[in-house]
C-alpha cells in the first residue's frame, strides 16, 4: 500500500514538473522584428503588392522576361511579342516605408488584315512610395492554453485582421508611346489600397490591392488584384491571382497562376503563366523570373512584447548591439 501510494505521489510530482516546464517555455516574452523577414519576400510572380516592406536598409530586385501572345476577335489583329520587367525596392528611413520603382518595356509585331509593323516602347514607368498603416501583428501574443490541444488549435479569428498598407505614385509615359491612349504622354498619379493577411498556420497568404490609376487622365483606370499563396515547404510556394482592370480604354479580367522556388534566403526564381477572360482582346503570357536582395546594412530592430517596450526603446537597444 504504501508503495502504491509513492507511485502516485510521483507520478503527481511529475505530472506537475510537466506542467510547469511548458508553461515556463510558452512564457518566454515573444520578440517582434518589424517587417524584416529572414527569407526574401517577394511580390513575384503575381502582380499585387504586398503589404509589408523589405525592412530599413534593405534593397530588393525583383525582374524577369515573359512572352506574350494577343488575338482580337473583332478587329481582327494579332500581336506576338516579349518584355521585360523590373522591380526595384528599397526599404528608407523607417522600418514600414518603402520606396518602390516599376519598370516594364515590351516589344512585339503587330499584325492585322491590312498591316504589319513591329513596336516597342516603355508599357509602365512608376515610382511611388508605400507605407505600412496598420500591422495586426504588433504587440500582439497568442494565449497559449496548456491544458487544451483543442483550444490551442481552433481557428484564430485574428487571422481576419488584415495589415493595411498605401501606395501612392506616379505614372511616366513618353510621347508617341504605342501603348499610351494618347500620344502626348505625360505624368499620372497612381494610388493603392493594399490588405493582407496570414492564415492558417501561416503558410496561406491572401492579398488585396485595390487601385486608381492613370488619375485625371481622359482614360482613368480602376483595378484589383486577389492574391492567394501557399507555402508548401522551405523552398516551394505556389500562388492563383484574379486581376480586373476597369477603364474606358481597356477592360479585362486576367487570372494567372505560378510557383516560386526559394535558392537560398536572398534569392528566389519563378514562373508563371497569365490568360485573360475575354476575347477583345485575348492575352495569353508566360514567363520567369528572378528576386534578389542586398541586406548586409540591415540591423535588427527588436521590440520585446512582454515587457512593454517602446519601439523607440528597442532601436537604442539594437544600437548598443551595433556597436558592441
Amino acid at each position: 500500500m504504501k508503495s502504491f501510494i509513492n507511485t502516485l505521489t510521483n507520478k503527481n510530482k511529475m505530472f506537475k514538473i510537466k506542467n510547469l516546464v511548458i508553461l515556463i517555455i510558452f512564457s518566454i516574452p515573444n520578440m517582434n522584428f518589424g517587417q524584416y523577414t529572414d527569407q526574401i519576400n517577394s511580390n513575384r510572380p503575381g502582380e499585387s503588392m504586398s503589404a509589408y516592406s523589405v525592412g530599413k536598409s534593405v534593397f530588393q530586385v525583383e525582374t524577369g522576361f515573359y512572352g506574350i501572345k494577343e488575338n482580337h476577335s473583332i478587329l481582327n489583329y494579332n500581336t506576338n511579342g516579349y518584355g521585360i520587367d523590373m522591380t526595384m525596392r528599397w526599404g528608407l528611413l523607417l522600418e514600414r516605408l518603402e520606396m518602390v520603382a516599376d519598370f516594364r518595356y515590351q516589344n512585339e509585331r503587330y499584325n492585322s488584315l491590312m498591316t504589319t509593323n513591329d513596336r516597342s516602347a516603355m508599357k509602365k514607368t512608376v515610382f511611388g512610395a508605400k507605407c505600412l498603416i496598420y500591422d495586426p501583428f504588433k504587440n500582439y501574443e497568442k494565449k497559449i492554453n496548456v491544458y487544451s490541444w483543442k483550444a490551442n488549435h481552433a481557428f484564430n479569428w485574428h487571422q481576419l485582421v488584415p495589415a493595411i498598407s498605401v501606395f501612392a505614385g506616379a505614372n511616366l509615359t513618353f510621347s508617341d508611346n504605342p501603348y499610351y491612349f494618347t500620344p502626348k504622354g505625360g505624368i499620372s498619379p497612381k494610388v493603392m489600397l493594399i490588405t493582407q493577411n496570414h492564415l492558417g498556420d501561416g503558410s496561406w497568404v491572401f492579398v488585396t490591392n485595390i487601385i486608381g490609376d492613370y488619375i485625371g487622365t481622359d482614360y482613368p483606370s480602376y483595378n484589383y488584384a486577389l492574391t492567394l499563396t501557399k507555402g508548401f515547404n522551405r523552398n516551394w510556394s505556389g500562388f492563383i491571382e484574379n486581376q480586373g482592370i476597369k477603364s474606358d480604354f481597356y477592360s479585362d479580367t486576367i487570372v494567372r497562376g505560378g510557383a516560386a522556388f526559394l535558392i537560398n534566403d536572398d534569392m528566389q526564381i519563378d514562373a508563371s503563366i497569365s490568360s485573360s477572360l475575354k476575347t477583345t482582346p485575348s492575352i495569353l503570357y508566360g514567363g520567369v523570373g528572378l528576386s534578389w536582395r542586398f541586406n548586409d546594412n540591415y540591423r535588427e530592430v527588436r521590440m520585446n512584447i512582454d515587457s512593454g517596450d517602446s519601439n523607440k526603446k528597442a532601436k537604442k537597444r539594437a544600437k548598443k548591439t551595433k556597436k558592441g
